[in-house]
């Protein structure tokens, strides 16, 4: 008895394995990025004293009076960049959401608040950097505070 033998071409086997393949890797990757990526920062932008943070990458603007303070302080709710305020009268710390450039922030804040005597960044690695210190100081950590 002869039976037939009824060959698929290569084609037919090899993608569908190969697509399925890469289907699987690139599941594995998104998993093992999910796995590695930090967790997101608590987000409380309701104005709290300063006392007892010890920011080293923020914004900072000075006001001229208390009332000016609190005013700007409570204006940062909505703010989609600031993760944190903090209030030290005359001044307002802000601390960003990761990968905020801070420089360009304060500069968008020195034009929208005009009554802000002066609006500074605080970045102790980049301090550190032009320092050349022997002994640098702790890397700043991603939330923005020691």
């Amino acid at each position: 008895m002869i039976l037939e033998v009824t060959h698929k071409p290569l084609s037919r086997t090899v993608l569908p394995a190969a697509a399925t393949a890469l289907a699987a890797g690139a599941g594995l990757a998104f998993f093992v990025a999910a796995l590695v990526r930090p967790p997101a920062l608590p987000v409380d932008t309701n104005p709290a004293p300063l006392a007892g943070h010890t920011p080293c990458a923020a914004v900072v603007l000075v006001f001229p009076a208390g009332e000016d303070t609190w005013a700007a302080a409570r204006s940062f709710r909505d703010d989609p960049k600031a993760r944190r305020v903090f209030v030290d009268p005359p001044s307002v710390f802000l601390l960003a959401v990761p990968g905020t450039d801070l420089k360009a922030w304060a500069r968008e804040l020195h034009s929208r608040y005009r009554t802000a005597e002066r609006v500074t960044v605080i970045d102790a690695d980049a301090a550190a950097a032009q320092l050349k210190l022997t002994a640098p100081p702790p890397k700043c950590p991603r939330e923005g505070e020691y």
